[in-house]
């Protein structure tokens, strides 16, 4: 369908992506949403590499394209939504096309892990990007120069745009649809998506540190368990050591090798949890929600927001509150 719009939009599929990261650009810029006329939409464009009409993505599914990677490349902007695997090198001639349309002067976006097939068309270097925090240490195994910013949903960088993973991806092709079309555009996707109309791209990336299902060797997971259960208490390394009887040096290696990051690290991350779901799901004062979360004060909760997600408390509670249409039960430990 050609429009007098932003211009054609392609989205980049290849044997073995996962269906979901496909589907995210599919669904959002196929069509326009309700309410946008169709002449000022997108030419949206599926394509899949030369000389075929499909491409076989995981689990399986079967994606057809009535496009191929030279249509790509002509395209003004590209979305790749993810690599077939971080663990082998990207598909050659997607790399080729992703750098072939970029050098034509084509915007280019990546979802998920995306952005390893930018990475490896040189498309990252000397810019601040991001990808969805698991695959991170795989990328900078692979590319080591890269800055790589793991806090954030996504990043736009003028013609290079970055997102973390899964619906951090629905963030920023909303983002897109408002940058192109204006913010009435990206609403009434974001309706018909029935996602939230906008999610800066320096909000965090709002991530549970998993808890390992079974008891580790260590012991960690009954410590972690532990603390999760006294939160609101202040507290330390120390603490947690002597909970788990281990030193703090040797609790602080295990953390890093079962976890990825410091036990202090994670403690604030538990506590951030615990404050957004306060603040999501309870009409509690701010500064009871610093108090049940282990923060402290109002000022201590309002710091660490606004630095690990970008938003204040207020502002937070305010875009992710339910509407009066959603009934939503708080689960008892948080009242």
């Amino acid at each position: 369908m050609e429009s007098n719009g932003p211009g054609t939009l392609a989205v980049a599929v290849a044997p073995g992506m996962p269906i979901f990261e496909v589907a995210i650009p599919y669904q959002v810029f196929y069509e326009p949403p309700i309410g946008v006329d169709p002449a000022t939409w997108y030419d949206f464009q599926l394509c899949g590499p030369r000389d075929t009409h499909h491409a076989t993505l995981r689990d399986p599914f079967v994606a057809l394209t009535d496009h191929d990677y030279d249509d790509l490349v002509r395209a003004d902007t590209v979305i790749v939504p993810s690599t077939p695997s971080v663990r082998e090198d990207p598909p050659a001639d997607l790399v080729e096309a992703v750098r072939a349309a970029h050098e034509r002067g084509a915007r280019i976006a990546s979802l998920c892990t995306g952005a390893f097939v930018l990475a490896a068309a040189g498309l990252l270097d000397g810019r601040r990007m991001t990808t969805h925090w698991r695959h991170i240490a795989a990328l900078r195994a692979r590319h080591p120069h890269l800055d790589i910013d793991p806090g954030v949903l996504y990043i736009d960088d003028g013609r290079i745009l970055t997102s973390a993973g899964t619906m951090a991806g629905m963030d920023l092709c909303i983002h897109l649809i408002r940058k192109d079309l204006g913010s009435q555009a990206a609403n009434a996707a974001a309706r018909y998506l029935v996602v939230s109309p906008h999610r800066a791209g320096g909000q965090a990336q709002y991530l549970r540190s998993p808890v390992p299902d079974q008891p580790t060797d260590s012991g960690l997971a009954a410590t972690l368990e532990w603390a999760m259960a006294n939160l609101e208490r202040p507290l330390t390394v120390s603490d947690l050591a002597a909970h788990a009887n281990l030193s703090d040096r040797t609790l602080a290696r295990r953390f890093h090798a079962e976890l990825g990051g410091t036990p202090l690290q994670w403690l604030l991350t538990q506590r951030l949890i615990r404050a957004r779901e306060l603040l999501e799901l309870t009409d509690l004062p701010v500064d009871v929600v610093a108090d049940r979360c282990g923060l402290g004060s109002p000022a201590n909760l309002r710091a660490h927001f606004n630095r690990e997600v970008g938003l204040s408390p207020t502002e937070y509670r305010r875009s992710h509150r339910p509407t009066r249409h959603e009934v939503v039960t708080a689960p008892a430990e948080l009242n």
